[in-house]
């Protein structure tokens, strides 16, 4: 089994800043694409940025300039570096692993998410 933990999410001013974590734990061979998503009140979860193995990032336009993705895969563990943050940032973050695990089988797997709230 896999599990996937995040930490880092909390309450910021405009203009603010904070890091995500999320550490990948269990019976894994490697791990391929990770990446984040979110989810605000109302709305469908929708993906924030990606990294691959070998560091490759991707952004949704209205983060590029703003966030930035990282990864340690050494330690298993994404990150995302979120300044100048706005309001319409605010939402619950999920971390993305596609795992390949020690049985050899890929899938995808999810964090419990971290709430970002972005207020004055």
């Amino acid at each position: 089994q896999v599990q996937l933990v995040e930490s880092g999410g909390g309450l910021v001013q405009p203009g603010g800043s904070l890091r995500l974590s999320c550490a990948a734990s269990g019976s894994i061979f490697s791990i391929n694409a990770m990446g984040w998503y979110r989810q605000a009140p109302g709305k469908q979860r929708e993906l924030v940025a990606t990294i691959t193995r070998f560091g490759t990032p991707t952004y949704a336009d209205s983060v590029k300039g703003r966030f930035t993705i990282s990864r340690d895969n050494g330690k298993n563990t994404v990150y995302l570096q979120m300044t100048s943050l706005k309001p319409e940032d605010t939402a619950v973050y999920y971390c993305n692993a596609a795992v390949i695990d020690s049985s050899y089988r890929r899938a995808d797997y999810w964090g419990q998410g971290t709430q970002v709230t972005v207020s004055s």
